[in-house]
Parts: C-alpha cells; structure tokens; sequence
C-alpha cells in the first residue's frame, strides 16, 4: 500500500488526495486484480497497478532517448499506469471455498460500462483528465477490448 501511495504522489492534480482518499476507502489495497489470471489475490490490484506503471515508465524513458525528445511527464504515466484497471476496485467478490482451497474470485458486475469507461468515469469525478490519458485507459485492453472486436473503427482512431 505505502508504495502505491508513494508513487501515486507523482499525480499533483487538484482532487488527486481526494481520489486517493476514494480508492482507500473502497477496497483497492486488498482487491484482486481479476478473477483467475494476473493478480487474483487480495491486494493483487494495486501490485498489477505498481508493475504497468513501472512498464510504462520504462517505455516511456525508453522512446525518450530513442526519439532524443521528451514524451509523457511523469504524472500523465502515473496516471495512466495506476489508474487504469480502476474499475476492477469492486469488480470481483470471494466465493466461499472449502477451508484450506485457495481463494477464488466471481465478478460482480456492480456498474455495467465497459472496462476501460469505468476507469475513466471514476477518475473524472475526483480530478481532470487530458484527452490522451482519457484514451490511453479508456483503450489499455487494445485490440483485446470487446468493443475493438466488433467491428468498430474507435480504437484505430484513438490510435491516431
């Protein structure tokens, strides 16, 4: 949890104490991050959130040099790389197992939007997000997004 914290400090927006004061209160330290593959454990939300930040820091860091110019500011990758999977914070509830099974997980479907618009409504209601951090989590699921396999062009534009 104090390291999540420690690098959610990146995000200096007005509202951002008051979403971190949100996402504490909700259950986000001890939510798994899906319900049978990465991170189905308790607090394995905000692990998944700490590694994809690390990933996009490194991305990032890494384009800069290749490309000899500056790309995101460090608060628009902890932005998209903490807050991403936001939506997951009442995503999955505990099944009751036998004592002694490992746990498991079942969604709960608590607000029906999709996954990456859950995440985006969430956050705007605590602080501002720009058009490209709005983007960039709304379509983090890529090509594996429900709504990119139906057919759509939205995705191929948000690329560009």
């Amino acid at each position: 949890m104090q390291k999540y914290k420690n690098y959610f400090s990146y995000i200096r927006r007005p509202g951002a104490k008051s979403l971190l004061d949100w996402i504490e209160r909700n259950g986000f330290f001890s939510a798994p991050a899906s319900k049978g593959h990465h991170g189905s454990f308790p607090g394995g939300l905000a692990a998944h959130s700490i590694n994809v930040f690390k990933r996009l820091l490194r991305l990032n860091n890494e384009e800069e040099q290749r490309l000899q110019e500056p790309q995101y500011d460090l608060e628009t990758v902890a932005i998209c790389g903490l807050l991403h999977d936001l939506c997951k914070i009442d995503a999955y509830r505990n099944i009751p197992v036998p004592k002694g099974a490992a746990g498991q997980y079942e969604a709960t479907r608590s607000f029906p939007v999709g996954h990456g618009e859950k995440s985006v409504i969430l956050i705007l209601q605590y602080m501002k997000l720009t058009k490209e951090e709005i983007l960039a989590i709304r379509w983090h699921m890529g090509q594996y997004d429900f709504y990119a396999r139906g057919g759509g062009y939205d995705l191929n534009n948000a690329f560009h």
